[in-house]
């Protein structure tokens, strides 16, 4: 891999920090938006929701559209407009102007994670893709290492205001460093040569396929249990250990940095042993939010968190690359679907958060989310070929 390469991937996971960190941040700062805006912490929690519904509506007819334009300039337009909702968010004045600004943003969303991966892998030679993914992946965990946590404390000590602004502020960096580093990487030949429409239908067609099928529905049913019991980890560990403020922060912290380290092990086997590695980390994954059920106290509570985080932020490099594995002539039509499928969950588990903490079941997010997690699993077992042994990769002919 050359240098000028993987500064491009650099750049990219970098991208990926800053947009992870603006989705998930309403999670480690809802007491202080709630309190901020006068309103409910349940309703902040929607604002996940709201922006997944609208990332999942767009991305596929968004993608097809946009399959002629460079896909350097694609990424930077999408950062470009992913900073300039931000900040508008920092000035919001109501819970109604908040939520307008991130569907601004969720309208670049979907575009811009359907498209990074297959940049990602247009960067090195084929038999390289899922590490490359892997590594720009890493600014995911990144994000929730060093981005929700710093960005929490910062919302705390100067406000939830503030915070924002400096997201807008390392977009703005992204945009000028993606336009600096990448490569003019042109749209592929086959997109140039059918019209929107066509690509369009082609789009929705991939879900026919069974293996991107599989991804989809093991994406959505992990997601869902994940986002439904994350959404609302603040009140969650708040109840089974004591942790708040500070604690909240360090828990964040310690939460991130498992799955930093949960991403890079991945990125060593992801190209080899794809379905026994998620097997693993599914497994895992459940055995820690069954424990988070009871309480507990701080220690069980600590522990069980980590593990969920270095589980859960791996899994994502697994399915993005098993997506590009199992569509190697249509992977920016592929990952659109698998864009919209995480969508889906996210919408889903912040909205099903939502109903079972405005009921007063809040002790029940952890259960579900183990359960749901569960059943991912069995689909992965019966879905073999979407994840075979040793994971073949496309050679030049379909790159």
């Amino acid at each position: 891999m050359s240098q000028n390469h993987r500064s491009g991937l650099v750049v990219l996971g970098t991208a990926c920090f800053v947009y992870v960190t603006a989705e998930t941040i309403p999670v480690g700062l809802l007491p202080q938006i709630s309190d901020g805006l006068a309103v409910s912490e349940a309703d902040v929690g929607l604002l996940l929701t709201s922006y997944a519904v609208v990332a999942g509506l767009t991305t596929i007819p968004l993608t097809a559209l946009t399959m002629r334009i460079p896909r350097h300039l694609l990424i930077a337009v999408t950062v470009a407009i992913f900073a300039i909702s931000q900040l508008i968010a920092a000035f919001a004045a109501t819970l109604l102007i908040l939520t307008l600004s991130r569907l601004i943003c969720a309208v670049a969303h979907g575009v811009f994670w359907s498209t990074i991966a297959p940049v990602a892998a247009r960067l090195v030679p084929p038999d390289r893709a899922g590490r490359a993914t892997a590594l720009v992946f890493l600014g995911n965990s990144l994000a929730i290492v060093l981005g929700v946590p710093l960005g929490t404390a910062l919302g705390q000590w100067l406000g939830w205001r503030v915070a924002l602004a400096a997201l807008a502020a390392g977009g703005a960096a992204c945009v000028v460093a993606l336009l600096v580093v990448l490569p003019k990487l042109p749209a592929l030949p086959q997109d140039l040569a059918v019209g929107a429409g066509a690509r369009l239908k082609a789009s929705v067609r991939i879900i026919r396929n069974g293996p991107v099928a599989a991804v989809c529905v093991i994406t959505v049913v992990l997601v869902i249990g994940h986002f439904a019991a994350y959404t609302y980890i603040a009140p969650l560990v708040r109840r089974d250990g004591g942790l708040q403020g500070l604690g909240l922060s360090a828990l964040l912290l310690g939460y991130g940095a498992a799955g930093l380290l949960g991403n890079a092990i991945v990125g060593r086997f992801v190209d080899r042993r794809p379905g026994p590695l998620l097997i693993t980390l599914t497994g895992l994954m459940a055995v820690s939010l069954t424990v988070l059920v009871p309480v507990l106290g701080a220690v069980p509570t600590v522990l069980a968190a980590l593990v969920w985080g270095g589980t859960f932020t791996a899994i994502p490099v697994v399915l993005q690359s098993a997506i590009l594995r199992v569509a190697p002539q249509a992977r920016d039509a592929a990952s659109a679907v698998y864009v919209v499928a995480f969508q889906v969950g996210i919408g889903g588990g912040a909205l099903v958060g939502e109903r079972l903490v405005s009921s007063a079941r809040l002790a029940w997010l952890p259960g579900l989310a183990a359960a749901l997690t569960i059943v991912a699993a069995l689909v992965v077992l019966a879905a073999r070929r979407t994840f075979p042994a040793h994971a073949p990769t496309p050679g030049p002919a379909a790159a």
